[in-house]
């Protein structure tokens, strides 16, 4: 399949295979300082149900080409056209050898596709369409092909030659040396990997349950080599979770990660060798968040786990993205659960997806987990495809229950090893193992929108009932919506708090399949008094819960029920319902702290049980997710309502907070442990509430810890309080830390970030300073997100100035953007997709903004977003 013309929509339903196959791929990659020269072989055949005489398709994108022959002899000019996008060869046998020989231009390639330069070094991205940038080729996932990969390169400056697969020759020609690398198992092209560059080496091995030894290398800049322990462990970990969990061992005899400066994304689990963001791989004490060293756990799971789910069993086509990448992130959740804790994960992951997640799928940039069309694939790589995609995964997994869902797996990986496949083959394999009908929750994969399950009871005479009726709200092309297979988990609490049994076999816990608009389901209960429920534990279906919980409801789950998920649950609809008040009567905050204060004071009791999870109980919402659950975002007056709750909380609990966070040091070297993580979490929440009150000691406090702390986590924790809060010594510890860090990208990244989510419209003037700043660069996606995307997404009040200056800034940066990367720009504008939410005023405003940006645009990435966004203000 090809991009059409701009604007014109690539459909699943028009999906074909493609004309010819390629069995083998021979490339030679001679790198230069001004270009590079590639020499491809490709052994094609055509394909066995490709229509008879149809011509030979090879995408090829900013090539030049030199060379082209068939089986040896070069091809007549009749015989091919190459119009800078695609090279059609006309009348070619059912299998050939085609050669050719392209210039590219790598160190000129700011897009970050295909082949490039990061800090001198040669790398590659090729997902979803960047192999077409390298050399001629079908370049969609449903062609597999063994590849072999000579590269050749200076051999100073580029000590490292790296490929796909194993190394299986190598020589010196003169001042330059070659490595060539052989991948024994096919893959489809958008898998393929290259780096040369002067780079240190992690080198462990690893022996697998059956006895294999696997060589473990991990590559970075020599600078950045003690930086790369815990990637190794958490790879090993990894690995021995994935024999344990799903019977799946690695398959070549080397591993290999590199750590990249420049990339667009996360990772990227090229079969054999990983390219990685600095930013998920490396990780140190002194330079890296407790957050930061559990995403480097999780991604370094995630990219490993795709050899199976994802290259050994991969997508036939870019609309079954969810396939690999839903099924991986399920799969690197339940890992990163396993290796912490299971409640607090599970929150941490819903928490993302309810405020990340839920937007996008009620706003214009709503789509299926397996989209019908798309006009630039890469602007599908979004939270949908990922995050809901594993939450219909997840789903299956508690249809079925674990057993029956590792016989879903094992039957997947068995029967479909070596192909490309479908999201309907997964759910087919689950059905098969799982001996259930699956057909009504294939909707969950072709219809957007996030579905509302209202939920009513009654209880009399000993009988409870709770009415379920589900509802998905119209969504961009799908106005009308069909009843989804909805998975609710139930249990009833008695007046002790405890689980009542549901059944004659006594268990206290039960999944309700909602099938139906709406179902009834009744429980006899002992007693008189009615049950409190606990609705959707675990959070076992990705939908918005409407019960009427009293107050009173609330705080007896908080306080008694034994899921994590509906305690923080109970706590996030205490906090909304009293910010919600306070927008109404701004003047209730102190009564309205007063009436959360015993909650709260429950929690610190008995923090030290699990501080994690407390840290997570004690945060309210914020300003974002608050203003999604508005119909109107009212920016400044959600800001002054959260902030101040969170300031009388501070006072009323002041003593509670200082005993919390004293209770809470970690003392000894810093260890990123699940335990020691949750003891700072919770020692910072502290200090977020004592910091919103302006307490006379914190601010001291904050710099003592900012200046003086052995762990990026404190320090950095402690600057942002200081800065976002205003509070003495905030500028001098800004100076202060950038001159220690500046030599440490990804901790400046933070820097910039601090300063571009103060709250208020004065940041604008800051942001655009830093705009400005040396060490900004326009070229590296993590300094971009890092002041940008924290300023769009992370700053409400600043970006919705009533002035219109923060869209006006966006704008810019969106348009400057475009010319240098842009994926980079259309996924930035992701944070525009609130305009039909917005005020009259702003809304215009914006839209205004977005149109200007829209007439200059120079990329088909970009338009699809502006375009789609704009389409929905009316």
């Amino acid at each position: 399949m090809r991009d059409g013309q701009p604007g014109t929509p690539i459909r699943l339903v028009d999906y074909q295979v493609p004309a010819y196959l390629v069995g083998q791929v021979h490339l030679d990659v001679d790198l230069f300082d001004e270009h590079t020269r590639v020499n491809a072989t490709l052994a094609l055949r055509r394909h066995p149900d490709a229509p008879a005489g149809a011509d030979c398709v090879l995408d090829g994108v900013g090539l030049t080409l030199e060379a082209l022959s068939v089986d040896g002899e070069p091809l007549a000019e009749e015989a091919w056209r190459y119009d800078g996008e695609q090279l059609v060869l006309r009348g070619m046998p059912d299998t050939f050898t085609l050669a050719t020989q392209v210039i590219i231009e790598p160190q000129r390639n700011t897009a970050l596709e295909g082949l490039y330069v990061s800090r001198g070094m040669f790398c590659t991205q090729c997902e979803a369409e960047g192999f077409r940038r390298i050399t001629f080729f079908p370049d969609r996932p449903d062609v597999l092909s063994r590849f072999s990969t000579t590269v050749r390169a200076d051999k100073v400056r580029f000590p490292v030659l790296l490929s796909n697969g194993n190394p299986v020759a190598r020589g010196e020609e003169g001042a330059r040396h070659w490595v060539t690398w052989e991948d024994p198992f096919p893959k489809p092209c958008y898998l393929f990997a290259l780096v040369a560059g002067d780079l240190a080496c992690l080198e462990e091995r690893y022996r697998t349950g059956s006895g294999r030894e696997i060589t473990l290398q991990i590559y970075a800049e020599e600078r950045d080599l003690d930086k790369l322990d815990h990637a190794m462990a958490s790879l090993k970990a990894a690995m021995a979770w994935d024999e344990q969990t799903y019977g799946l061992e690695y398959d070549l005899g080397i591993y290999m990660i590199v750590a990249v400066s420049h990339f667009n994304m996360g990772a990227m689990e090229n079969k054999g060798l990983n390219i990685f963001n600095t930013a998920c791989v490396l990780a140190h004490p002194k330079t890296t968040t407790d957050a930061g060293f559990q995403r480097v756990e999780a991604v370094v799971a995630h990219e490993y786990f795709h050899n199976w789910s994802g290259n050994r069993v991969t997508c036939r086509d870019w609309f079954q993205l969810s396939l690999k990448e839903g099924f991986t992130v399920f799969r690197d959740q339940s890992f990163s659960a396993d290796m912490n804790s299971i409640a607090v994960k599970r929150v941490e992951d819903v928490d993302m997806l309810r405020t990340v997640q839920f937007p996008e799928d009620q706003g214009p940039m709503a789509h299926p987990v397996r989209p019908a069309e798309y006009q630039k694939i890469d602007n599908f790589y979004t939270v949908t495809i990922y995050e809901k995609g594993a939450e219909l995964v997840r789903m299956q997994h508690g249809l079925l229950g674990p057993e029956r869902f590792r016989a879903g797996t094992d039957l997947y990986f068995s029967r479909f090893d070596g192909q490309a496949v479908t999201t309907d083959d997964f759910v087919d394999c689950m059905a098969e193992a799982g001996g259930i009908d699956l057909t009504q929750f294939r909707r969950w994969y072709s219809q957007a929108g996030t579905p509302r399950l209202e939920a009513s009871d009654t209880f009399a005479d000993g009988e409870y009932r709770l009415t379920l009726r589900q509802s998905t709200p119209p969504t961009p092309g799908q106005p009308d919506k069909l009843p989804l297979m909805i998975p609710v988990k139930l249990a009833l609490l008695g007046a002790d708090g405890a689980a009542l049994p549901l059944d004659a076999d006594g268990n206290t816990e039960t999944v309700l399949v909602l099938t139906e608009a709406e179902q009834t389901f009744a429980f006899a209960v002992p007693g008189t008094q009615a049950p409190v429920p606990s609705l959707l534990r675990g959070f076992s279906a990705p939908v918005e819960l409407r019960y009427d919980f009293s107050p009173a409801q609330l705080h007896f789950l908080l306080a008694h029920d034994s899921d994590g998920y509906c305690r923080w649950d109970a706590a996030q609809r205490l906090y909304h319902a009293a910010v919600t008040r306070l927008l109404a009567d701004p003047s209730a905050a102190e009564a309205e702290a007063a009436a959360l204060r015993p909650a709260l004071e429950q929690v610190l009791a008995r923090a030290m049980d699990d501080p994690a999870e407390a840290a997570l109980l004690l945060t309210l919402p914020g300003e974002v997710a608050i203003g999604d659950r508005l119909d109107v975002l009212e920016p400044d007056r959600i800001h002054a309502a959260r902030g101040a709750l969170q300031a009388e909380l501070g006072r009323q609990l002041a003593r509670q907070w200082w005993q919390a966070g004293q209770a809470c040091l970690t003392p000894g070297p810093y260890r990123p442990s699940a335990a020691d993580i949750g003891k700072r979490s919770l020692r910072h929440r502290a200090l977020a509430y004592l910091a919103a009150a302006a307490d006379e000691r914190v601010a001291s406090h904050l710099e003592a810890l900012c200046r003086d702390a052995d762990n990026m986590t404190d320090q950095l924790g402690a600057l942002r309080l200081l800065v976002h809060y205003r509070l003495p010594g905030a500028a001098q510890a800004l100076a202060d830390f950038a001159a220690r860090w500046h030599d440490e990208a990804l901790v400046m990244d933070q820097w910039f970030a601090v300063q571009a989510t103060v709250p208020g419209e004065q940041t604008l003037a800051q942001v655009r300073a830093l705009l400005a700043h040396a060490d900004f660069d326009w070229r590296v996606p993590n300094r971009v997100r890092g002041l940008l995307g924290s300023f769009a997404n992370g700053n409400p009040t600043a970006f919705h100035a009533a002035s219109g200056e923060g869209y006006r800034l966006y704008a810019e940066a969106l348009a400057r953007l475009d010319e240098v990367n842009p994926q980079i720009a259309a996924r930035m504008a992701g944070a525009c997709a609130r305009l039909p939410r917005l005020p009259d005023a702003r809304r215009e405003a914006l839209a205004a903004a977005l149109r200007d940006v829209l007439s200059r645009s120079r990329s088909a990435n970009l338009r699809e977003m502006l375009e789609r966004i704009l389409a929905s203000a009316g």
